[in-house]
């Protein structure tokens, strides 16, 4: 699908973004971790520096979301059976949700010492 105009290409994005939301509880919760974000920045009136790095760390975890969606899905259809090698993969992508998620607990807890307190 390469070299597609850039509205096919935005439209293949967001049926995967879709895609993660009907089948992925986890991108699920953080796409309501995200709503609740925003309304906390609302309500409390944040900077716009912490929108900023509210957006860049939700954004992140979303992201990571997706990648573990393509890579979840990818590896068990090309290898359905189970095998050490494609669970090690896909620990690892689930890994790497946990890091970006605890990241973004870090942030929570700056924005909280430094808005809220």
């Amino acid at each position: 699908m390469k070299n597609q105009p850039f509205h096919a290409r935005l439209g293949f994005a967001l049926q995967g973004i879709a895609h993660a939301f009907r089948v992925e509880n986890g991108f699920k919760f953080h796409s309501l971790a995200a709503v609740g974000v925003a309304i906390v920045l609302c309500i409390t009136r944040a900077p716009a520096v912490w929108w900023a790095i509210a957006a860049l760390t939700v954004s992140a975890v979303m992201a990571a979301e997706l990648l573990n969606t393509a890579i979840e899905h990818l590896a068990d259809h090309l290898h359905p059976q189970r095998h050490p090698t494609i669970g090690a993969v896909k620990d690892c992508a689930a890994g790497a949700v946990l890091v970006v998620s605890i990241a973004a607990v870090a942030v929570a807890v700056a924005f909280v010492v430094d808005v809220i307190l």
